[in-house]
């Protein structure tokens, strides 16, 4: 399919949207965007890179701006205290944000591939009544528990970054509600877990775009170009409300907009 200018543009606004609101609550990018350009007339095969750089750029750049506004605190040096401990086997990052992010990618490579291997046997109704059920509990779960403040359970972070990256890699979705929304109940906070999301996401997806490159080989740049665009126009300022918003609107906000896709997911699956 042919891109005008006037058609380059508008997908470059409908990628920043998209991006500002990825960076702004932790998920909706490759959830909206994805279809939206199916409906305009893209081949998926041209479609799904072209989103993965999107949040590749998007992400690394949101990832920055959290950083440098206090969102989140990533120092990925190698921890002392836990090489000591390991008698230098091992590698686990400094802070507490770069741990997370650390846990979430390691998680996704491996979730990813076990989705990827699953999906053959697994059937379309099923998966997304799991995903949309998931979605919608986790969703309920945050807006019950907003007020309440923990420390950080790694176990859970663990089975989230499993989970989520599961749901990325046998169906495309399922990704950025489960892993904002699960940071937030293992004991994150609003700010921090949308800000590590949006990181860890851009990880996963520099794999998933290389493996594009490497075994397709045949991207659609000009494509690919107008969601890296946008993406990284939106990005700084979806980190700049995220500052501003206090955390227990980001997490009504979070809960919210996790209960609304959950319900989706489960009304696309039955009804519609």
């Amino acid at each position: 399919m042919e891109i005008t200018i006037a058609l380059f543009v508008a997908i470059a606004a409908i990628s920043l949207l998209c991006e500002f609101m990825d960076a702004s609550l932790g998920m909706g990018y490759g959830t909206t965007l994805t279809p939206v350009l199916l409906i305009i007339g893209f081949a998926p095969l041209e479609v799904v890179p072209a989103v993965l750089l999107g949040q590749l750029v998007g992400g690394l750049v949101g990832g920055i701006a959290h950083q440098r506004l206090g969102n989140i605190s990533l120092d990925f040096r190698r921890d002392e205290r836990i090489r000591n401990r390991l008698r230098g086997l091992g590698y686990l990052p400094r802070s507490t944000d770069s741990k997370i992010v650390f846990v979430l990618v390691v998680c996704g490579v491996i979730g990813a591939l076990v989705g990827v291997f699953s999906a053959v046997n697994i059937s379309k109704v099923a998966l997304q009544t799991y995903i949309g059920a998931m979605v919608l509990v986790i969703g309920i779960i945050i807006l019950t528990r907003r007020r309440r403040e923990g420390l950080i359970s790694w176990k859970g972070l663990v089975g989230v970054g499993l989970v989520s990256s599961f749901n990325k890699g046998i169906s495309g979705g399922g990704y950025g509600p489960l892993v904002t929304g699960g940071q937030i109940i293992s004991g994150g906070g609003a700010r921090s877990s949308v800000g590590n999301t949006t990181v860890a996401e851009a990880m996963v997806c520099i794999v998933g775009f290389l493996c594009y490159v490497f075994v397709e080989g045949d991207i659609f740049w000009t494509l690919a170009a107008a969601t890296s665009i946008g993406s990284v126009v939106a990005a700084p300022f979806a980190a700049m409300v995220v500052r501003k918003v206090t955390a227990q609107k980001l997490k009504i906000a979070i809960g919210a907009i996790t209960i609304v896709l959950g319900i989706f997911t489960l009304l696309k699956t039955f009804v519609f």
